[in-house]
């Protein structure tokens, strides 16, 4: 059943023309009330991975609930679809539970706050943000278990309900919400920075409304809208074929020691709109690498990357939404049956811009991407001081960005935007540890003319007992590269007790207790590499050399020999002629490495890990308590 949305004014908008002058200074004036809720966020929030990392997105929507500025696209829709209250004056609207807005948030440690934005009696727009809070209750610290196998483990989940109806404020469902989490204060302070953020916007929403009147405002997000879909239609007619093309890619293991999971993607031009289908993806997981993707939000991921791979100038919006058409299989690991866990989903979320790399550069070639976003590494840290106080760190990791048609992957960097690492000295002011290493991975990015970005290590020395866990992926298959570009490195992590001791620990681990004195290399896996490795710049080679970011050694995949500090040409004429008649003439379009199936046979000895088995089907965790 809909929301019911309550409204005294009840007269229509009034489309009008609008002039390019005003059109622009509204864009612009969104754009900035945009960046502003975000500036509000960061200097209200407590916990480090929203106040130093940005783990938080907002969104401007127009009054019936289509996104104007954002990121993650508009969730609004599914909400009132299946919202089944009122919508009124002085109400905000609050939830977590991924499973009651058709995944438009993805897992419960994202809070969403939405704020009707009322203007004499009218909706006029929307306001809404969430971000990931750091423990929102459930069986481990940090509320993200990986071999969690079922929702209710994960923490507390909140279905849409209002935090303040009619203006007045619901102080006992915060005191309720809060009861569940570990770390009360952060929560707590996190949520009211989501609040005040969508009341900035609010604000300039309406100012916007005021200076320019309601029918302009209402028409100038329509053209906006529109706008876009002209763009979106245009790039689609062009860099989108009728004759349907595929690509798959894999998580490499769900936490339970079951992988690699297959998601498979087909797309064709159909219509004039964009068919994107997933069947032939896995089924869902028992673990928590499910990931309940709403259709809207692929529908933004498509055209983020088309946007920002054809033409980074359009300033994306949900006016496309019409031109892309979404097929994801029931069941499967992108549309998992309740209650199923969703709290590892990060793996599958980042796998999707590597597979749009794969599928959207097959007609051209020289707009593909290699693979490299693979992923979002967590290390979480908890226990009680020497003092008795608790402790908790949730952090965010980055691997190689992968190579262009235009560059060099950056090294250690996030594809998302706005997202940024915890500067090192903020880790040792609150939390007991130390940072001993902070590097890139000299040749983790993968060999092209574009070399793939490097990964990152990072060594924590732990100064207290506590528990750790690992939340990573790509340590078994790679980062492909493309058009004759190598794979990146994968992904590893150490574990160097005081004692002496090491092991190799697997990139998904839970609650795994480490000393004082312990030590962890966190090493994430590098960019793919784009074009032929043997037609980059010698010297370019060598200046990074110098730099830490190749080896001498590793620079022999370039067919660049050095000595004594210098480029010894005759070596790397000879070298790079011996290499092209090795390989053959036809460079591949993709490189991945070996196959699954060796992959998983030789990844003891390659790796130090046992490979995982084949994913077995799942069952309903309701119906395995049933039985």
């Amino acid at each position: 059943m809909p929301a019911t949305i309550v409204q005294t004014n009840t007269t229509p908008f009034r489309q009008i023309p609008i002039d390019p002058v005003t059109l622009d200074i509204i864009e612009n004036a969104l754009r900035n009330a945009r960046i502003e809720m975000d500036a509000t966020l960061v200097r209200t929030a407590m916990s480090p991975g929203i106040r130093e990392q940005g783990d938080a997105f907002p969104l401007i929507a127009d009054h019936k609930g289509r996104m104007i500025v954002g990121q993650f696209g508009s969730y609004i829709g599914p909400f009132l679809d299946g919202y089944d209250g009122t919508v009124e004056e002085g109400d905000m609207i609050f939830l977590s539970d991924p499973y009651s807005v058709q995944g438009a948030i993805s897992h419960l440690n994202d809070w969403l706050v939405l704020l009707p934005v009322f203007k004499d009696g009218r909706i006029i727009a929307y306001t809404s943000m969430f971000g990931h809070q750091s423990d929102i209750g459930g069986k481990v610290a940090g509320s993200m278990p990986i071999d969690a196998t079922s929702i209710f483990q994960e923490g507390v989940r909140i279905p849409p309900v209002k935090i303040w109806k009619k203006g007045v404020y619901n102080e006992d469902l915060i005191k309720l919400v809060m009861h569940q989490t570990r770390s009360p204060e952060w929560c707590k302070a996190d949520l009211n920075a989501l609040i005040a953020s969508c009341r900035v916007a609010s604000r300039r929403v309406i100012e916007m409304a005021e200076r320019f009147g309601d029918d302009v405002f209402v028409s100038a997000c329509e053209d906006l809208l529109a706008r876009n879909h002209r763009a979106m239609k245009a790039l689609i007619e062009s860099a989108i074929g009728e004759a349907p093309v595929s690509f798959e890619d894999y998580i490499c293991d769900d936490g339970l020691g079951y992988g690699p999971y297959k998601i498979k993607c087909t797309m064709w031009r159909e219509d004039g709109r964009v068919v994107l289908d997933f069947d032939g993806t896995d089924p869902q997981s028992n673990g928590s690498i499910n990931f309940l993707l709403n259709e809207n939000m692929m529908r933004m991921f498509f055209g983020i990357y088309m946007i920002m791979v054809f033409d980074p100038q359009i300033l994306f919006n949900d006016g496309y939404y019409d031109l892309i058409d979404i097929r994801i299989p029931e069941g499967s690991l992108l549309k998992p049956e309740f209650p199923a866990a969703l709290s590892g989903r990060t793996h599958a979320l980042g796998r999707l811009f590597d597979i749009l790399g794969g599928l959207l550069g097959q007609k051209t070639p020289e707009f593909l991407n290699a693979a490299g976003f693979s992923s979002s590494p967590h290390l979480f840290y908890s226990g009680s001081d020497a003092k008795g106080e608790w402790f908790q760190l949730f952090q965010i990791g980055f691997g190689g960005i992968p190579g262009r048609p235009l560059g060099d992957g950056p090294d250690g960097h996030s594809l998302w935007p706005n997202f940024t690492n915890v500067p090192n000295e903020f880790l040792e002011r609150y939390f007991p540890l130390m940072i001993e290493r902070y590097e890139t991975v000299p040749d983790s990015g993968g060999a092209g003319l574009h070399r793939g970005g490097n990964g990152i290590l990072m060594t924590y020395k732990f100064l207290e007992p506590g528990l750790i866990a690992i939340h990573d992926d790509r340590w078994l298959t790679y980062p492909w590269g493309v058009n004759g570009g190598a794979p990146g490195a994968r992904a590893r992590k150490i574990l160097r007790r005081a004692d002496g001791r090491e092991e190799i620990v697997g990139n998904k681990r839970e609650d795994m207790a480490v000393e004082a004195g312990d030590e962890l290399d966190f090493i994430t896996w590098g960019g793919g590499g784009w074009g032929d490795p043997l037609e980059r710049d010698p010297a370019l080679v060598a200046k990074e050399i110098l730099q830490g970011l190749v080896t001498v050694a590793g620079a022999r995949a370039y067919g660049v020999v050095m000595t004594d500090g210098a480029i010894d040409a005759t070596a790397t004429e000879a070298l790079r002629g011996a290499m092209r008649a090795a390989r053959g003439e036809e460079i591949p379009l993709f490189n991945y490495g070996p196959g699954i199936e060796a992959l998983r046979a030789n990844a003891k000895a390659e790796t130090g890990l046992d490979g995982p088995k084949p994913p077995i089907r799942r069952q309903p965790a309701l119906a395995i308590a049933a039985e």
